[in-house]
Parts: C-alpha cells; sequence; structure tokens
C-alpha cells in the first residue's frame, strides 16, 4: 500500500550532555507530529543532529513513536529516521522499526519519504500489514 497527505511538526530544543568539538554544532531536539489524512495520527519523539561549519553539511538520527489509525486500523508503531545533508545532495531514510506495531498495526512494515513544498510538510508511506 501506499498512502501520502500533509503533517505539521513541531521540533524544540533540548538539553544534551554531549559536548561539540571542532566547529560541529551537536543538538538534540523534541519531535512532534501531526499526521492527515489516510494516516491520522500524532508521534512523539526525539533527534539527535551534527551541523559542521561547512554550509549545507549534517546528519541526523531519531526515534519517534506514531501513534493513531493507519486507513482505519488502530495502534501505534515507530519511525526510525537516519539523515545526511551534503551541499545540494541529501539522502533521508525513515523506516517502520521491525515488530514495533501494536494492536491492529502489528506486523507492519515499510518506508516513509518527506517533502517539503512551499513551508508545508509531506509524507508518502509506502506499507505492508502482515496478518
Amino acid at each position: 500500500m501506499k498512502i501520502s497527505g500533509p503533517f505539521e511538526v513541531k521540533l524544540l530544543p533540548l538539553n544534551h550532555t554531549v559536548e561539540s568539538k571542532g566547529g560541529v554544532a551537536l543538538g538534540r531536539m523534541s519531535i512532534d507530529k501531526t499526521f492527515h489524512g489516510d494516516l491520522s495520527a500524532t508521534s512523539k519523539g526525539e533527534m539527535l543532529s551534527a551541523m559542521t561549519p561547512v554550509k549545507g553539511s549534517a546528519g541526523y538520527v531519531a526515534i519517534e513513536q506514531t501513534t493513531g489509525t493507519l486507513n482505519g486500523k488502530k495502534g501505534s508503531f515507530v519511525l526510525q529516521h537516519f539523515g545526511i545533508m551534503a551541499g545540494t545532495d541529501s539522502r533521508l531514510v525513515l523506516e517502520v522499526v521491525p515488530d514495533s506495531g501494536t494492536e491492529e498495526l502489528t506486523g507492519l512494515s515499510g518506508t516513509m519519504n518527506i517533502d517539503i513544498k512551499d513551508g508545508k510538510h509531506y509524507y508518502e508511506f509506502e506499507y505492508e500489514l502482515k496478518t
């Protein structure tokens, strides 16, 4: 199955314990999202990031727990992020953590793409639900 829709995201800085060195800025943020469409859900999570002194060069990882309905099926699942930015080149992987689906979403697997257009966020979620 493949679905898509808009979402809102709110990121807030959190305290972190790792000291930045060599001009690299390390950060930790909370993630709060609201998904709309066939994925009607909210998510909460945390992100760790590293921004280098080179403009447009950075990386991040994140984990977020998503709770709501997916095509009418109720439950939750965890998304894991891995993002790399190198100038105009970037790579982003969002994948459902294996065996993280609960309730009617038990057996969920899949990948999500994120697109930002005119300051608005959109998701495309390709998934499989094994029963």
